[in-house]
This record gives structure tokens, sequence and C-alpha cells, in this order.
């Protein structure tokens, strides 16, 4: 007998951090070794992102409920799988997107078989009795990652003054991961004694970053950000640096972007271009993620060309984690890196081939949360088992995005010496 066969799959619906519906799946193996996983949800999703199944009945949660997604692990997935060996992860994978049948997981839902994928990866790690980072990545798993710090909030995640969805702060210039989480704590405490000492709100949005009614829109947040890194007793571009994600395509319409909420005006892409060559010759800016639309290729191309070789280009909406455009976006040169979501490609084993492609390239990448998180943990062993050096989890505050800020904080601690911090 197969002690390490799957015994049982089942799935719950549950809350995300926005309070809709999400989907944990529990997978019990014939040992008595258990994974449980919660899928995330976005906000701010590119279309060709893998489905995420919603139930569309206006009766319940306003048509967000992911019964049938429940119901699809519990009975088409559940009577597939059950039996298999449950280390065999691309293998599991590979069955149930056979199974699904489509290209974009909508049948089943992206989210059902994520689930799946997760928990499998995780009842499996215990059945082996290895942390889940060395179970997914193998002994050269040792690489803790910077965090990217959300700390001002604008876009679909807010209802602030700020067009561009995020402001992050990133402590590269910490000894450890430890220091870079004191760092960006200090650094988000005294923008929040900053905001309140001129009389903006210290509430936050969707990620945990504050999301006030600046009078002086996009460019302010970038200086309220330096002036914090200064007062927290830090070097700007040194010890902390700034990495903007102004999810562009939430302001794009009909061939122009639109900075509304700022009062900045219509701009082209070439505009745009320029308006970030201007902040990065007077911020500390390292990393611009979706600073272009996801259908702009060729402003992406022309970004990348002309501030590639200073700063880091990220692509998200355009790339959705899947190695059909990662592979187009390689050959066009739109981007110099990455970001890596599990629930824009729907599987453990195809975020892996995805970031395999990233690394042949000498693309750089970062494991990324969702606006609707869940208090899972499961990113913060995946980033350390890529080694990928970069993670996008959030705030210093919230607990769903703090869960995985203390889960890396134990990996650091289990690695001890043999740990190694930086991006």
């Amino acid at each position: 007998m197969n002690e390490r066969a799957i015994q049982s799959i089942r799935a719950l619906e549950i809350l995300d951090s926005r309070g809709f519906p999400t989907i944990r799946v529990r997978v019990t193996l014939k040992d008595g070794s258990v994974g449980v996983a919660s899928v995330p949800s976005g906000a701010s999703t590119g279309a060709n992102e893998a489905t995420e199944l919603r139930d569309e009945d206006a009766k319940r949660y306003q048509g967000k409920g992911v019964l049938t997604a429940v119901k699809n692990v519990n009975t088409e997935i559940a009577a597939l799988l059950v039996g298999r060996d449950a280390t065999e992860q691309p293998a599991i994978d590979a069955a149930m997107i056979e199974l699904d049948g489509t290209d974009n997981k909508s049948r089943l839902g992206a989210n059902a078989i994520l689930g799946v994928s997760q928990a499998v990866a995780r009842a499996a790690a215990q059945s082996c009795e290895v942390p889940l980072y060395l179970w997914l990545g193998g002994v050269g798993a040792v690489h803790v990652p910077v965090p990217m710090m959300n700390v001002l909030n604008g876009g679909k995640h807010a209802d602030s003054s700020l067009d561009f969805q995020e402001f992050m702060i990133m402590p590269k210039g910490a000894p450890t991961f430890a220091e870079a989480l004191r760092y960006g704590s200090e650094t988000f405490q005294a923008l929040k004694k900053i905001l309140h000492g001129k009389g903006y709100a210290t509430s936050v949005g969707d990620e945990g970053g504050f999301a006030p009614q600046l009078k002086g829109g996009n460019d302010e947040a970038c200086e309220l950000i330096v002036t914090a890194i200064e007062k927290a007793g830090y070097r700007p571009g040194k010890d902390i640096a700034i990495a903007l994600d102004p999810a562009a395509s939430s302001f794009f319409e009909s061939g122009k972007y639109r900075l509304v909420r700022s009062g900045q005006g219509e701009k082209t892409s070439d505009e745009m271009i320029a308006l970030f060559g201007q902040w990065i010759g007077r911020y500390p800016i390292v990393s611009i993620e979706d600073g272009l639309a996801e259908d702009d290729w060729v402003g992406f191309a022309q970004m990348t060309a002309a501030m590639g070789a200073k700063i880091q280009i990220v692509g998200d909406d355009n790339l959705v984690t899947n190695p059909r455009f990662i592979a187009r976006g390689i050959r066009e040169k739109t981007c110099n890196a990455a970001l890596i979501k599990l629930n824009q490609i729907g599987t453990v084993s195809e975020t892996v081939d995805a970031i395999h492609l990233c690394r042949k390239a000498g693309w750089g990448f970062v494991i990324s949360h969702r606006s609707g998180e869940t208090e899972d943990t499961f990113m913060a062993d995946f980033a350390v088992a890529m080694g990928g050096g970069q993670i996008k989890t959030g705030s210093i505050c919230r607990s769903e995005r703090i869960a995985k800020y203390n889960r890396l904080l134990e990996i650091e601690a289990e690695l001890g010496g043999a740990a190694r911090f930086g991006a």
C-alpha cells in the first residue's frame, strides 16, 4: 500500500480579506498527513488570467459565491485524484488541467484547481517530514526574499487621491530579512505620523497601505515616502528604495492614460515613460510594475529600452504568470522581470515552469500576493523555494499580510547561518 496516496479531498467556501468568498481545500493522505490551502483573489486582474470560477448567483454574496468550485473539488477532482501519489505534483497538476479541458481553467475553475494543487504539495511535504520550502525547492532553498512593502494605496485598492495602485518600500540594504522587516515597520510608522501631522487620514486600503487624499497626488506620495525613510533613520536609495505598481490598465481608456484622481490629465505612452524617467531621476525608485497598460506591448518595449538598464521593469497584467505570454515578453523585450502569482495560472507546476522561463532569459521575478488574501502562507515558502529574492505581500499591517512576513521570519530562523538575504 502506498502510504502517500491521496485518501480524501474536501473543499469549503471561506472568506478572504475583503469579505468575499474564496475556496479552502483539505487533502488527507493514507499515512494521516494533511495539507490545507486557501486561494486568494485579485481586484486588479489581467484579461488573460486563468478563470476564477464564481457562482453568479445574485442571491448569495453579490454573485461572488464559490459553491460551484467547491462542488467541482468534492466531486470531479476528488474522483480523479484519490489513490494517486501526492509526491507526483507535476502529474497531479497535469491530470487536473486535462480534466478541465479548457485553455483558461474556466470549466472547473482555477481557484478549485489551485486549491487542490497547493494542498497536495503541503500534504506531500508533511508526509516526507520536510518544510514546504524545502519540499518545493530542494536543499538549495536558502534565499530569503527582500519584501516590497505597500505603504500607500491607490487605484482599485483604495478610495484615495492616487491614480497609481501601489507605492512600496524595499529595504534592500538590510543585512537580514528580520532587519528588513524592522526597517519597513519603522518607516511605515514614521509615515503614519507624517500623514497625521499633515491632517491626512491614516485609514488603509485593501493591502494595508495608507489611503489618504493627498493634495499633491502621485508626486506627493513619493515625497512623503522619502521623508518617512529619513525620519525613520534610514538612507533613501541605500537602505530603503521605492517600488511602484501603477496598475496602468486601470486608468487606460480610449488610447490614453487618464490620471484623473491626481489631476495630471491625459497622457500618451511616450508621456508616461517620460514621467517615469523624471521620477527615477528625482526619487530612489528601483522597480516599476505595470507602468503601462497590459495591451501596450510596444510601449512596454520602449520603456524597457529607455530605463531597463537602470531599474526593474516588471510585467504583471500583460504576462499573467503564463509561459506563453512570458515567452512573448522575452522575444519582444517588453520587461526584464515578471510578477508571479500562483492563482493567475492555476497550478504549482505551471507557476514553476513560468519561473524557469524567467531564469533562462536572465529575468528577475517577484512572488506576489493578491488584494483579496487569506492567512495562508504558501507563497512565503514558495518564494524561498524558488530563490528569486523578491516578494510582494502587502503592508506592515493586516493579519493576512503579516502572516506571510512572520512565516519568512520563521524560515530565516530555521535556516540559521545557511540563510541568504537579498534581491
